[in-house]
Parts: structure tokens; sequence; C-alpha cells
């Protein structure tokens, strides 16, 4: 019996080594340290003056350039190592000032011809790049109560349109109370409410001479609401560490109300925190009418005047969820200023607000939740204690001249930086809900390193082992697998780098144990042929009975392996799913090696011609 492939397999098998060949190359070529120079406008460009002050204050401080170019309006400067990247941004940000945005990044630098295929190098997870890592918790409670007063200030702005006369509206815990003079406007009110709001369960009450309309949120929606809040903060944070410029992040769900945020190569914490933690809300209110009861108003003081404060309504025109673009500019007099567009919902609120309001003033209020720390004594022990503190300041307050729309401008900052990141907030995105943050871990580049150097060691030590013991116990079939696993180790990388997988340090160990499964099933197939000979069959058909008949025993002990895989990266998160990937991964590309390229090899070496005996070791290997 000969052993041969058709033609059209043997194609197969080649073009797919080709390809993990071109795409496990970029991974010779790591990215390089680099800091990325940008305008803190988005009207700066810059040239290769910056670019040449940047490097001139990097040179006066010792710290080597590998190479500087523009790219696009942008300037990157690459640096050795990581030590030099953390050195060298407060150098340049000083030597540049406010005016320009100086960020940690990683530059490419796989060969054109490989970008220009789509290859490029696996990217490197927290535990080796370095980098911070950080656990928010949503405030789902908020969330609920945030959603209850928007809610609350539509349906007075229905009652108020549909002449529905009501005494008043209150909030208690997640309930809104309409209380009303007579029994007519009650039901009229309750039937508006019930065909328009079906999010509420809806109860009549009587206290006294009050007359009252009490709104429940079921727990449906209760749920909904959080779910939202969630996918929002989830939505924003993506977008404030796009806007950051950070190379590739981590961010991600756990469990039913917190965040993971992994930063790589970032090593300013502070930055980091005060961007993706800032609840940057904005609220648009008109300025309360000196007639208006005190009921409906709010007093709230100035941001940049100590002392200075002014009572607003409590009915929100608009939040910053209706902002749709906001970008840093100048007024008249040199101020910073920001200039926002909202969507058209947005808009449409603001017109029908504004255009009964002319030469009344309207506030924007900043609301941002904040987390301080506090010296405590608790059980006769000095302790911190962490409370959670919301601050509301005004941040403008202007008579509105004509009727506004979904274009206009927030004036009264304080000064450059603080326009730009409020812009940037803005624009990114404002949080369904308040976030705090419970866990906070920083890890250096040097760690990092380290991290890659031991992991590659373990690898390299594993595959040594395999390769030595599969030689010495399997002769030539052994040399054949080993072949075998290298391509395996190559397709392994190849795939993980098509499929832009994030290798971590688990995920270092996942490919160690994929080097040692690999061979299983080259030493099922070996021992099987070694069987066959003893019992006398002739050596090529003694080939072909051990791929065969080892077939289904290899694909069996795999897809039970598999499966685990895929449940642990399904359910695991983080390092769990780094080991879960590369496992599945490292099955599928070791079946592919183990039972079609050993098979090629030992066709293309022993098949098509008659043989009197196998390198195979033993001593039934010269049958």
């Amino acid at each position: 019996m000969l052993n041969k492939y058709p033609l059209w397999k043997n194609l197969i098998i080649l073009v797919a080594l080709v390809i993990g060949f071109v795409y496990a190359l970029p991974n010779l070529f790591p990215d390089d340290h680099a800091i990325q120079i940008t305008g803190a406008r988005s009207s700066t460009e810059i040239n290769q003056r910056i670019l040449d002050r940047a490097l001139g204050a990097m040179e006066a401080e010792g710290i080597s350039v590998k190479s500087s170019e523009l790219q696009d309006r942008n300037g990157l400067i690459r640096v050795p190592n990581g030590d030099d990247q953390l050195k060298a941004r407060p150098i340049v940000q000083e030597a540049l000032g406010g005016d320009y945005l100086v960020a940690l990044n990683m530059a490419p630098s796989t060969p054109d011809w490989l970008r220009s295929l789509g290859a490029g190098p696996m990217k490197l997870g927290l535990d080796l790049r370095g980098g911070v890592h950080f656990l928010l918790e949503v405030d789902m409670e908020t969330a609920v109560e945030q959603r209850l007063e928007a809610l609350s200030g539509q349906i007075k702005r229905e009652l108020r349109e549909a002449r529905i006369r009501y005494r008043g509206g209150d909030l208690d815990g997640r309930e809104i109370i309409l209380s009303f003079r007579d029994d007519e406007a009650r039901s009229e009110a309750f039937d508006l409410i019930r065909r328009q709001y079906n999010q509420f369960l809806m109860d009549e009450q009587t206290d006294g001479d009050e007359l009252k309309i009490v709104l429940s949120l079921s727990e449906q929606e209760v749920t909904s609401i959080q779910d939202y809040a969630l996918e929002q903060n989830l939505t924003t944070i993506r977008n404030r560490v796009n806007e950051l410029g950070v190379a590739e992040p981590l961010v991600q769900r756990q469990g039913a109300d917190r965040i993971i945020v992994e930063l790589p190569g970032v090593q300013d914490t502070a930055q980091a925190k005060r961007v993706l933690g800032a609840t940057a809300n904005l609220e648009f209110r008109l300025e309360a009418r000196q007639d208006a009861p005190s009921a409906e108003t709010e007093s709230f003081g100035f941001r940049d005047e100590q002392g200075r404060t002014a009572r607003l309504e409590r009915e929100v025109i608009v939040t910053g969820n209706n902002v749709s673009n906001a970008q840093q500019a100048f007024d008249e007099n040199g101020q910073p200023q920001v200039n926002i567009t909202m969507d058209s919902v947005g808009g449409d609120l603001m017109n029908r607000a504004t255009r009964n309001a002319i030469q009344r003033r309207m506030a924007v209020l900043f609301i941002e939740y904040k987390t301080e720390t506090e010296q405590k004594v608790v059980d006769g022990e000095v302790q911190s204690v962490e409370e959670r503190v919301v601050e509301k300041g005004i941040i403008s307050l202007a008579t509105i001249q004509s009727a506004l729309g979904a274009n206009f401008r927030i004036t009264g900052l304080d000064s450059i930086p603080e326009a730009s990141e409020l812009a940037l907030l803005l624009r990114a995105g404002s949080l369904a809900a308040p976030m705090y943050f419970v866990q906070e871990r920083t890890i250096g580049p040097s760690l990092g390193q380290k991290n890659i150097d031991a992991g590659m060691m373990s690898v390299a030590l594993g595959f040594a082992l395999v390769l030595i013991y599969m030689a010495l116990y399997y002769r030539g079939f052994g040399l054949i697998a080993n072949v075998a696993l290298t391509l395996n180790l190559m397709m392994l990388i190849a795939c993980m780098s098509i499929l832009s997988a994030t290798l971590t340090l688990p995920g270092i160990a996942g490919i160690v144990l994929t080097v040692g499964m690999a061979v299983d099933a080259n030493v099922l197939i070996f021992e099987r042929i070694r069987e066959e000979l003893k019992a006398g069959v002739p050596p090529q058909s003694a080939i072909n009975a051990g791929y065969s008949r080892a077939f289904v025993s290899i694909v069996d002990a795999n897809i039970t392996t598999l499966l685990v895989a895929v449940i642990l990266f399904a359910m695991g998160s983080g390092p769990v799913k780094g080991f879960a990937i590369t496992l599945c991964l490292g099955i599928l590309t070791s079946m592919f090696s183990g039972l079609m390229v050993s098979r090629s090899i030992v066709n293309f070496v022993y098949g098509g011609r008659k043989i009197g005996k196998l390198s195979i070791g033993g001593k039934l290997a010269n049958v």
C-alpha cells in the first residue's frame, strides 16, 4: 500500500504554512516605545520645528532617540526602551508647553510590505508591556435616581403642556409622587401618564385634602436602567481611552456593576484616573424667577468664585448626554471656551426652552462625582475611610439674547487645560452613572520585560526538551514530529496575530502547555505504527494504519480539552481568557500539524516506494 496525498491536499497544506509564515513574521519586528506629540487644539499642526524642539530637550537630558517622524498632524519620536519613554514624556511636555499634548505610545516597526498585507505582531497584555490596571464600580443607585429625576421633569412638562394643574411633584426613593387639588385633574394626569409612560407601576392615594398619584419603577425597569448605565459607561470609557491615544487598551465588563480598564504603556495613573473616572456631566438650567416657590428651586455656588451663588430651577433643560461634539476654542477676548453641538433631541429641547425665556439667564451646571479619603477614628483606631461626594458648581450664567439651537458655547473657564479636558470628556460622552475606583495596580515596564524574558525562556526550554526527547526516542519519525511541532508553533503565533489576540503571561503558559500537548498526537500515531510492525504488517500498511486508526482517539482527546478551553474563555476574564485563547488556538493548530503536516512529511519521505525498514526507534523498527 502506497502512502500518497493527492496534489490538492498537499497544496492546501503548503498554502496554509506559507500564510502562517507571513503572518508570524511580524513578531520578529516588535513595536518600538515612542512618545506622540499632538496639538491641544484640533487646528494645531505639528511641524519639523516643533519636533526639533522636542528632540533638543531630550538630547539635553541624555535620552537617546532611535528615530523621529511626522505623521499627518502628529509627531512621533521612537526611543530604545520603556524607561527612556517614561523619562522623555515630562521633559518634552515641559519643553513644548500646554499648547501640545505628549502621550505614551507604541509605534509599529513591521516592514511596509508586511503591513500592506495586514500583518502585524501579537499584542502584548498589561503584565508583559507594563501599564495600569483599574477596577471601577458603577453606582447603580445613582443611575436609577438620575433616571427618575429625568422622567419626573418630562412628566411635569407633559402635564403643563396638556394644561393639567398639579400642586407638586417629589421624589421619594424609587417613587415619584404627584399631588393634585381635585379628582378631575388627577384622573386626566393618570390617563396621560399611563399612555406615555408604561414603565411605571401607578397607584392613586388620598392624604387629607391632597389627591396623589404614586409612580414606582418595576423591577424589570430598574434592571433595564442599570444595564443601560453599565453599557453606556463602557462605551464612554472606550471613547475616553481612544481620545487619550492609548495603544491596545482593554475595557470590559466584569459582573453586574464593574468595569475593568487596562492601559498598557501608561504609567501616569493620576492623569488616567482623572480622565477615566471623571463624571463630568453638564446640566443646563434656567435661573429661577424671584417669585418661584423654594420647592422648585436650588442654590449653587460658582466654581471660580467663592461665596457667589445663584438660584436655579430644579427642572433640567438638557444634559451632557445630548452633546454630540465639543471642541476647545477661544472667545473674542482670547479667553478659553468650549463650542458645543447638541444632537437633534438636545437641540430641540434647548430651542423649546429658550425661545420663551428671552432676556432670562441660563446656567451651565458642572457636576462631578468624587471619592475622597479622610482619616477617621473607627473602634479606637485611626483609619482611612473613603467617602463618595458630589460636587456641583456653576460654570457660567449668561443672558439669553435669542432662541438657542443645537450649536452654542460655554465660556467662563479658568484655563486652556480645563477647557481641553472638558471638551474631551463631553466629546467622548458623559457617564450614565458615577463610577468609583475600587482597585488600582501599576506594572512597570521593567517588570513587564522580565515577564517576557521569563516566559520566552520557559517556552524555549520546554520546546528544546520535547525536541530532544522525540528525536532520541522515535529517531527519524521523531525528527518529522519535531518539524511538525516547529510549524505548529509558527501557526499558533500566526493565528494569534491574525485574530489580534492579546498575549499575556498566562497566555505564554498556554503556549508552553500546547508545546507539550502538540506531540501527543504523534506519540499515539507512532505507537500504533510500532504495534502494526510488531504484528508483522508491512511498513507502508503500518504507516497508513497508524494514522487512520489513531485519528478517532486523537480527535476525541482534543475535542474534550477544546470544550474546557472554550468554557474558560466564555466564563473567565483577564488572565483566564489569555490562557484559554492560546489553549484553544494551540489545540486546533496541533491537530493540523500532528495529523496533516506530519503525515504529509512522512508521505514525502516514505510514500510512493517500497521500503524495508522504518526509523521509528524500538526493537521492531527494522521489521
